[in-house]
C-alpha cells in the first residue's frame, strides 16, 4: 500500500513513541504544516507473569528490523507483508483483541474498520507488552476518557465528525505519536488510529486516516471530518500515559 498524501500534500514530522525516530504521515484532518519532533509518550510496560489483573490489553511489537505475515485467519490466505514500521515509520505496534494458539488476532491500518487480521506469534520477530491503559469516546456526549483499569484517570471534551462525515465507531488501536510545533491545525500533537474515515466529502485530496489530535480552537463540537479533537493540555496527557498499540473503544 502506497503512503497516503498529507491533507495539505505538506509532509509532517512525527515523534515516535517506543524508539524516538523520525517519520512521515497524515490523516482526515486540517490543512497540516512543517512539523518538529519533539517528545514522544512513555512506551508499554513489559508483561510479567502472571498477566496482569482484568482488563490488560495486549500488544505485540516487532523487533527492529523484523517483519511478520498478515493473514486473512490462522494459517489462512497471505494478505501481505507488515514491518519493521508503520505507515507512517513509528515502530511497529500492534493491539491484540484475539489469541488462538500461537496465533494473534491484531488491528492494523492495512485491514478496513473493524477488520481482524492474524499473525503468528513469534518471539523472535516480536515482543508481547500489555497495558492496562485504555482509550474511550462517547460520541452522544461528546467526551474522551482515559482509563486505568476499570478506574477513570481522566476525561476531557472533544469534537467529533460533522453530520456528513462522522467519526467511525468500533475499536482501534493507536499506531503513531504525533508532535507538531504550533500547528493551527493540530495544535501540539496527534495520535494516529487504525481507523479509516469512509465518508469523506467529495473532492476531498487528503488522507482518510482518523486521529486525536489537538486543536487550537473550541471543542465539544460536531464539525470535523471524523478526527476527534481536543485540547493542547488533553493531548499533551494523554501523551505521558498511552503507549503504541493501546485500544481506542468509540461508540455513539
Amino acid at each position: 500500500m502506497s503512503r497516503r498524501r498529507l491533507t495539505s500534500g505538506i509532509t509532517l514530522a512525527v515523534a515516535l513513541s517506543l524508539a524516538g525516530l523520525l517519520s512521515l504521515g497524515a490523516w482526515s484532518g486540517g490543512t497540516g504544516t512543517a512539523a518538529k519532533a519533539d517528545r514522544p509518550p512513555a512506551p508499554p510496560r513489559p508483561s510479567v507473569a502472571p498477566r496482569p489483573p482484568r482488563p490488560s490489553f495486549a500488544i505485540a511489537r516487532l523487533r527492529p528490523g523484523k517483519r511478520v505475515a498478515l493473514r486473512s485467519e490462522p494459517g489462512g490466505r497471505f494478505v501481505r507483508s507488515l514491518g519493521p514500521t508503520s505507515e507512517f515509520g513509528s515502530p511497529l505496534a500492534l493491539g491484540v483483541v484475539r489469541r488462538r494458539g500461537s496465533w494473534l488476532g491484531i488491528l492494523t491500518p492495512e485491514l478496513g474498520n473493524g477488520v481482524v487480521g492474524w499473525i503468528r506469534l513469534d518471539p523472535a520477530a516480536m515482543q508481547l507488552f500489555w497495558t492496562r491503559y485504555s482509550l474511550h469516546a462517547d460520541l452522544s456526549r461528546r467526551r474522551l476518557e482515559l482509563r486505568y483499569g476499570d478506574r477513570r484517570v481522566a476525561g476531557f471534551p472533544v469534537t467529533i465528525g460533522g453530520p456528513g462525515s462522522p467519526t467511525p465507531t468500533g475499536r482501534f488501536a493507536v499506531t503513531d505519536a504525533v508532535v507538531f510545533r504550533d500547528s493551527p491545525d493540530y495544535g501540539c500533537c496527534a495520535i494516529a488510529l487504525s481507523a479509516h474515515q469512509p465518508s469523506l466529502p467529495p473532492g476531498w485530496l487528503g488522507g482518510d486516516r482518523i486521529a486525536i489530535h489537538a486543536t487550537l480552537g473550541a471543542v465539544g463540537e460536531a464539525v470535523s471530518h471524523g478526527c476527534l479533537r481536543a485540547t493542547n493540555g488533553a493531548l499533551r496527557f494523554l501523551f505521558r500515559h498511552l503507549p503504541l498499540g493501546a485500544p481506542v473503544f468509540i461508540h455513539e
